[in-house]
């Protein structure tokens, strides 16, 4: 820093100098007393030297800026040099090494281009951000009366005299991807007779209407049926009746997930859409993760999706938005500055998204109307009053019930379009409950609908049936902010769903298969990148035929395995134990298939040729560098064993940029030597390899390569036996622990630690704060 200070001021000097003396020459020429002539005619001499003390100025300012792009050029190579850019790899006669030069930054600047909110101001300010909402509320939970969680709600009879009530019941099973029931039992026992019933009983009435949002379970059932099934699920996509919301290969769990998992879980499930049915999801449902993360609405605005709905919001949460009718808003990105990301979001107000929270304010009269409760089955009403079938004789009675609900449900929205859903966790999976739902619903909508003094309209209706419903009430296209809904920035965590029950231990629940869900996310990555790079120059090559083209299952596999974990019960670690180890065989199973895709990629690639490629599934050319023997257990290092020939280490970099990384490998001696792939020696550090705080693994020696990989690329490096070291073992002393503090050095750091526990006291360079023990 000092030294660019000083080259920049010399440089301020040298051009001040210089601008000052052509002052100073201009200045002369205008005093020049031979300039004086009558009538402001110059003489031919005199104009012949003004020319020449013109050319004179022009070579001055040329020599003035060669001066100063010397400066400049000076000032950029003392810059790199101080900051520390180093050169090829060198061992000086002391025995320790420098580090090899980077030949580019590390690190490239970002161009305000690259991220349009760099482009703008701060935007508008939000109506709603979630911190400030949150030091806002008592969290007092007081009493509502029948809604719980909530306050009365009233309403004036003609409030709907001139815009009546339109509402869309939308029929919706949620199916978990495991949970008490691993992915493969639920399909069996239940998802696939949900399936089959919704093709043949949506088909007897077209006015029904059904949401799906799981693809894992869809596209299992879809391999298993007829043709003639296929098309009729067309059919009902087509019409309108089958509507697929947010189109996921799960509904991932929105704490824990790491976004490129996300991201890789929707795309799988919109490709398996687009690919099989045609279509491509409009609309968002989350009606059970734990809580929301605003890195959701962003994909799905990204992924094209108009609007959204979500349901577990703390409590609290939700009485304060029924309150102030902000219950469906505009979610922004907090660094958006242009409403690009804003996507329309509706929040659920009550308890649960089951029936009895669903068509109003009171549980106990909205049970009265799920009808797969009726007297005789294996569910009833927890307070006690059971659904009666729709009849006639009742009919008036009942739907009057059931509009009082929706009228206070509708009172916490700012339209007059209202939603209900109508399902639960594995609903209609028997014909039964089509008939006893569907058939009962009908008659009260047909005798709302057939009087006009009650001014409401009712209908099933699918989630993108309620949105376009409600963007044409407010007369705007699909995707824009309707008048005076707010704007909301933030994200919805912890959740509680009643009293101090905040749901925050899936945190941290199995740790271990949150680890091994990242150690799968980053092979899939790597071997996708490898598995490309090796297809393309295959089929340039005209050598696809012998590559093994069947990677692409193994890929696609993965993918799905992957993806199934984000479900909000797999990563979240909320399953239970038997489905949890289902969840990690399939994990151990798709990390092991990743590794044969990313040996026979990497195989052909470093073949200098490649018509030497010979692929062969029980004797692969390369080994990885650690197993697992079982889905529940660590990862054992691979032990090079070193002999007179040299063994290759092939090393990938799957970043988009050249790195420079230090690459431990376990070898068998401790007499080793690291060569590049052209024989140059690299820097490389030999340590133990512990079983325990104070036993050593005999034989076993860990040596760490500082190599540069480049971008998106493999390295080789040779392993050599060093015979110029003596052959018995390199000498390796172990300390009895004692109670006194102790000191470690080497040229360049002192750290000392605490001898009762080894932690870390104080650290500095040698020398710098004297002999310093703590």
């Amino acid at each position: 820093m000092k030294l660019k200070k000083q080259v920049t001021v010399c440089g301020a000097a040298i051009f001040c100098v210089a601008v000052f003396s052509l002052y100073l020459m201009l200045d002369r020429v205008q005093h020049d007393p031979t300039r004086h002539q009558s009538g402001g005619n110059f003489p031919r001499s005199q104009i012949s030297v003004l020319q020449n003390r013109i050319e004179q100025l022009e070579q001055l300012l040329e020599e003035n800026h060669e001066i100063i792009s010397h400066i400049k050029d000076s000032v950029l190579e003392l810059t790199a040099h101080a900051e520390g850019q180093p050169a090829l790899p060198q061992h000086p006669l002391n025995g320790s090494w420098v580090l090899p030069p980077e030949s580019r930054p590390s690190f490239l600047s970002v161009s305000p281009q690259d991220c349009q909110f760099a482009l703008g101001g701060k935007g508008q300010s939000p109506d709603l951000q979630m911190l400030a909402v949150y030091s806002l509320l008592p969290f007092d939970n007081q009493d509502g009366g029948v809604w719980k969680q909530g306050f009365d709600i009233t309403y004036e009879p003609n409030e709907w005299d001139t815009e009546p009530l339109q509402v869309f019941v939308v029929p919706h099973s949620h199916n978990d991807p495991g949970w008490i029931k691993t992915f493969d039992k639920y399909y069996y026992d239940q998802t696939q007779h949900i399936l089959n019933s919704m093709v043949l009983k949506m088909q007897e009435d077209p006015r029904r209407r059904f949401i799906w949002s799981e693809i894992s379970f869809f596209s299992k059932w879809w391999d298993n049926i007829s043709a003639q099934k296929r098309a009729a699920v067309r059919r009902l996509v087509g019409n309108g009746q089958l509507e697929m919301v947010t189109g996921g290969w799960v509904m991932p769990d929105e704490a824990n997930s790491h976004y490129f998992a996300m991201i890789d879980q929707l795309i799988e499930g919109h490709q398996w859409l687009e690919k099989n049915i045609g279509v491509t999801p409009r609309s968002g449902w989350a009606v059970d993760p734990f809580g929301y993360s605003s890195t959701m609405p962003y994909l799905l605005k990204r992924s094209n999706l108009t609007a959204m709905l979500i349901q577990r919001v703390h409590y609290a949460i939700k009485k304060h938005f029924a309150a102030t009718q902000n219950l469906e808003f505009m979610w922004r990105q907090t660094w958006d500055p242009d409403m690009s990301t804003d996507i329309l979001c509706h929040m659920m107000p009550f308890y649960s998204y089951d029936v009895p929270h669903t068509c109003g304010p009171d549980p106990k009269i909205c049970c009265q109307f799920d009808f797969k409760r009726l007297p005789g089955g294996r569910i009833n009403c927890p307070w006690k009053v059971p659904p009666r079938a729709i009849t006639d004789a009742n009919v008036a009675e009942r739907a009057q019930l059931l509009l009082d609900q929706y009228r206070k449900k509708s009172k916490l929205y700012r339209s007059k379009v209202l939603l209900v859903p109508l399902g639960d966790d594995f609903r209609y999976d028997k014909p039964q409950e089509w008939d006893a739902q569907f058939l009962n619903y009908q008659r009260i909508f047909d005798f709302l609908n057939s009087r006009p003094d009650l001014h409401v309209q009712a209908q099933f209706g699918t989630l993108s049936d309620y949105f376009d419903a409600l963007y044409k009430k407010v007369g705007i296209v699909p995707g824009m902010r309707p008048p005076g809904f707010p704007v909301l920035t933030g994200d919805f965590f912890s959740y509680a769903d009643r009293e101090d029950h905040y749901w925050t231990g899936y945190y941290t629940s199995r740790p271990f298969y949150k680890s091994l869900d990242r150690v799968l996310e980053a092979h899939l990555r790597g071997a996708e990148i490898l598995y490309s790079l090796a297809l393309a120059h295959a089929r340039r090559a005209g050598a696809d035929g012998r590559y093994p083209l069947a990677d692409y299952a193994l890929l696609s596999n993965a993918r799905r395995n992957l993806g199934l974990f984000q479900h909000h019960d797999a990563i979240a670690g909320t399953a239970k134990e038997a489905v949890a180890v289902d969840y990690g065989v399939r994990l151990l199973q798709s990390l092991t298939n990743l590794k044969r895709v990313i040996i026979n990629a990497a195989h052909y690639l470093v073949l200098g040729d490649k018509d030497a490629y010979r692929h062969d599934p029980a004797a692969p050319f390369l080994g990885m560098d650690e197993t697992r023997s079982s889905q529940d257990s660590l990862p054992e290092r691979t032990v090079v064993k070193l002999g007179t020939s040299p063994r290759f280490l092939v090393v990938f970099n799957p970043l988009e940029q050249e790195r420079l990384s230090v690459v431990p490998v376990l070898v068998d001696s401790p007499h080793v030597r690291v060569l590049s792939e052209e024989g140059q020696p690299l820097p490389s550090q030999l340590s133990a390899v512990w079983n325990s705080a104070t036993d050593v693994v005999p034989n076993v020696y860990q040596v760490s390569v500082l190599a540069r990989l480049p971008a998106l690329g493999l390295r080789v490096l040779q392993l050599h036996k060093s015979l110029d070291g003596h052959p018995e073992a390199v000498p390796l002393h172990v300390f009895p622990a004692a109670a006194d503090d102790f000191c470690l050095e080497n040229q360049h750091l002192q750290a000392c630690f605490l001898g009762h526990t080894g932690l870390l006291q104080v650290s500095h360079p040698p020398g710098c704060c004297g002999n310093h023990r703590p």
